[in-house]
């Protein structure tokens, strides 16, 4: 039974953690542009981190080691330093896009001011930070983000044409670089390298071990699955309600507004709710990840499963991250535009992530008989190579887009 509840709980948290504000925007923004012929991109973003967020945890139930541990050791000091700075330029982008997303949302309930709900959305992030328990974090965020189900129900609901869905599923050919730019961005959005930094760190957090490659298992691919059936979702509704009407998500309140029309009042306030919880889990990752990397990178103590206040250097990063983020979104820029930016021009961290785990998946003098089997090693390198073609294709089509517009 205590296995099941840990099952159960790691698919919840994984499902609040997944479905943030880049997954929010871009699903919206694509089913409303280009509707459903993008849909196939969701499930190969999301194949992506199932596979590298599984090995990742089976790393951290052997070796002990989290993601940033494994950059500095195969990078040296160099390239290690580098990945850490371009990863934190892009969390704290990140961070702040979700903070704004939080300030619009609550001020949608309340109606004072984004201003003032970016603060007090500050002030409850940090105090979640401190007064809860790393598997209170999860359990709380994860569980109220599923409310976020409610966009499936409304693709069911709004009755879409199966046929041209099943087409969706299917690559196909296109001229149109703004097609492909979805395509990018949608994948790119399932793939983070916040996400899986996080998700490498929360393992150590919660003190996985041998014994735990079944949870590890359940959180990488049933958790980032029902996650990814969310997007799938987002993009099918959008493309009903948006695409007909030629209108494009301009905010976080537009993307709520796709489970307005099956199911009016009720289906608002349902998605808000989600997509608050979800965004807020998100924010509470960003800000550990940009922490946790650091701390990594330069040796220090780190993480909730100790005092915060008996680790100084790590718990100012925390709050220092934090009020970077905060200054940012303060500043009125757009969340949705800022999130295009992290999204798009996080790709080219994508390789620099993702290859240390992929390495150390691969060898048996670390992994013993947990070594990648044939399957995840030629899956890994597939994965990577697409990776590397997203990273050199994704700032050349956001600048022949004009960002998608």
């Amino acid at each position: 039974m205590k296995t099941i509840l840990q099952i159960a709980l790691g698919v919840i948290a994984a499902i609040g953690g997944f479905v943030d504000i880049g997954d929010l925007v871009f699903n919206a923004q694509a089913g409303s542009s280009v509707g459903t012929p993008a849909l196939w991109a969701v499930p190969v973003g999301v194949v992506g981190i199932m596979i590298f967020a599984e090995m990742s945890g089976r790393i951290v139930a052997v070796s002990k080691k989290p993601n940033f541990v494994l950059v500095k050791e195969r990078y040296g000091r160099n390239l290690s330093t580098f990945t850490l700075v371009a990863s934190l330029v892009l969390t704290v982008l990140t961070l702040s896009a979700e903070l704004g997303g939080l300030g619009f949302v609550l001020n949608y309930f309340f109606d004072v001011s984004v201003s003032f709900f970016v603060l007090a959305a500050l002030f409850a992030v940090a105090a979640a930070i401190y007064f809860l328990p790393f598997g209170g974090l999860e359990r709380v965020f994860g569980y109220l983000g599923l409310a976020l189900l409610v966009y499936i129900a409304a693709s069911l609901k709004l009755d879409p044409d199966w046929g041209e869905i099943g087409r969706g599923f299917v690559p196909e050919s296109h001229s149109a670089a703004v097609y492909w730019y979805f395509v990018v961005g949608l994948i790119a959005a399932a793939l983070m390298p916040y996400e899986i930094y996080f998700y490498s760190s929360g393992a150590v957090e919660e003190g996985w071990d041998r014994s735990d490659m079944k949870v590890n298992r359940a959180n990488a691919f049933v958790g980032f699955g029902l996650g990814g059936l969310i997007s799938v979702g987002i993009l099918v509704a959008s493309a009903q309600v948006f695409k007909p009407a030629g209108i494009s998500p301009t905010s976080i309140g537009s993307v709520a507004l796709i489970a307005q029309q099956p199911y009016a009042e009720l289906g608002l306030v349902l998605a808000l709710i989600g997509i608050l919880f979800a965004v807020g889990g998100a924010t509470i990752d960003t800000a550990f990840s940009a922490a946790y990397n650091l701390a990594q990178h330069q040796g220090w103590k780190w993480g909730k499963r100790f005092k915060l206040l008996d680790e100084p250097r790590f718990t100012l990063s925390l709050a220092g991250f934090l009020l970077a983020g905060f200054a940012i979104a303060e500043t009125g820029v757009d969340p949705i535009e800022l999130t295009e930016y992290a999204v798009i021009f996080s790709i080219p961290v994508i390789p620099l992530t993702y290859l240390p785990i992929l390495l150390v998946g691969n060898d048996r003098n670390v992994m013993g008989e947990y070594v990648n089997g044939p399957l995840a090693r030629v899956m890994g390198w597939a994965y990577f190579g697409l990776i590397c073609v997203l990273a050199l294709a994704a700032p050349v089509l956001f600048v022949a887009t004009n960002g998608g517009g």
